[in-house]
């Protein structure tokens, strides 16, 4: 029998040589894609350890998400993103994977070779095999000048088109029950480029303490306190101060997360986001129930990824969340009958109850992820509760 837990567990990049496939390197063909290099990644590597071999050669990935807990393969079958009008999600930068199929054996797939399987299993919710290894696209290492400011969400919302597109990657959090906003304006800086540093006092303060230390106070505050949440989220939307400074590329855009949330998040298409705020806005309006953590504004790419909620559109992805602790509420439902209206699709490893139906009608391939499924897994070895809602049985 194949051990798949030993091949899983195998984490860090592979070299080029066959000798050195037996331990942990890099295997990357430099400008075989015109973007840098391609890089061969064993499936259990997780990004952060990923983003740092990735830095001592030289490259990295040309985008991220705000967290780098989780393996590459996990984020890749889930179809996690970062934020920018022009980059598209992580899924969409993979050139290849090598899968253990149902019936043991061991392929590798890409453009080229078992093209159809390739297309699935970008974002493939691990319904299609185990994804051992895969080859990925990267750039030559960057600086990002990282810029963030508290607004107001009027002018945010004023000069959204603006900022999402003549910003390489901007974001925005808005404080519910307020009208303040943090802005976040990350600009790729070309070779040779540079600027000032953020001190580690800073980092530390920022970073650390007040966006998890204070935070988880505040949170357990006002999930004992549910009333004082309308105060807290003003007080905490003035609190905020600008600051500008100049990291590589991963330090920028993934952010330390600590404290524990319940989330949702929707892609919508791009001219769809400011109704969904308005509508958003009259919902907090109400004062019930009260929500403690700030909504996530970012913007993606429209790409060809069979299962990528950025499918063939531009899209933005709004981002809801509840602290672990808060009492259940309405707040995840009342949003996704929001999303519904204007073909919101959920991230796939987030909160959500659509259905296979659901699946159909906002995917225009998802018939195909279902027949190369048919193909590799007839007899439903990689299936689960999950899968059986999303993509039926």
């Amino acid at each position: 029998m194949l051990d798949l837990t030993a091949m899983c567990g195998l984490a860090g990049i592979i070299w080029n040589d066959p000798a050195a496939r037996a331990g942990a390197g890099v295997r990357a063909r430099a400008g075989a894609t015109g973007r840098g290099a391609r890089v061969r990644v064993r499936a259990g590597t997780r990004l952060a350890d990923l983003n740092r071999m990735l830095a001592d050669r030289g490259l990295a990935l040309a985008n991220l998400g705000d967290i780098d807990r989780q393996t590459i393969s996990g984020a890749l079958a889930t179809g996690t993103h970062g934020t920018g009008a022009a980059f598209g999600s992580l899924s969409s930068f993979v050139t290849g994977a090598q899968v253990v199929l149902a019936d043991g054996r061991i392929v590798e797939c890409s453009a080229r070779e078992r093209p159809d399987l390739f297309e699935a299993i970008r974002v493939g919710l691990g319904a299609l095999g185990v994804v051992t290894e895969i080859e990925i696209a990267c750039v030559p290492a960057f600086l990002v000048r990282a810029q963030e400011r508290p607004a107001r969400l009027e002018e945010v919302l004023d000069r959204l088109e603006e900022w999402r597109t003549g910003t390489d990657h901007f974001e925005f959090f808005w404080f519910p029950d307020t009208h303040r906003a943090l802005t976040k304006h990350n600009t790729r800086l070309a070779p040779g480029e540079d600027g000032p540093r953020l001190a580690p006092w800073r980092r530390r303060l920022d970073d650390d303490f007040l966006s998890n230390t204070v935070l988880e106070g505040l949170c357990r505050l006002t999930a004992c306190a549910p009333r004082v949440t309308p105060a807290v989220n003003e007080i905490a939307g003035r609190a905020l101060s600008a600051r500008t400074y100049v990291a590589p590329s991963h330090e920028v855009f993934v952010s330390r997360r600590d404290v524990r949330f319940r989330e949702s998040e929707w892609a919508v298409p791009v001219a769809a986001a400011p109704q969904l705020i308005a509508a958003m806005r009259a919902w907090f309006a109400r004062r019930d129930p009260l929500v403690g953590f700030p909504v996530e504004v970012r913007f993606g790419a429209a790409d060809d990824v069979w299962l990528s909620t950025s499918h063939g559109r531009g899209t933005a992805y709004l981002a809801f969340h509840e602290y672990h602790r808060a009492a259940p509420s309405r707040y995840f439902a009342d949003v996704e009958a929001m999303m519904r209206a204007h073909d919101g699709r959920p991230h796939w490893g987030k909160l959500h109850t659509l259905g296979a139906d659901d699946v159909t009608r906002l995917y225009p391939r998802a018939g195909d992820v279902r027949r190369v499924r048919d193909e590799v897994d007839p007899g439903r070895v990689f299936t689960n509760d999950y899968v059986r809602q999303v993509l039926g049985d």
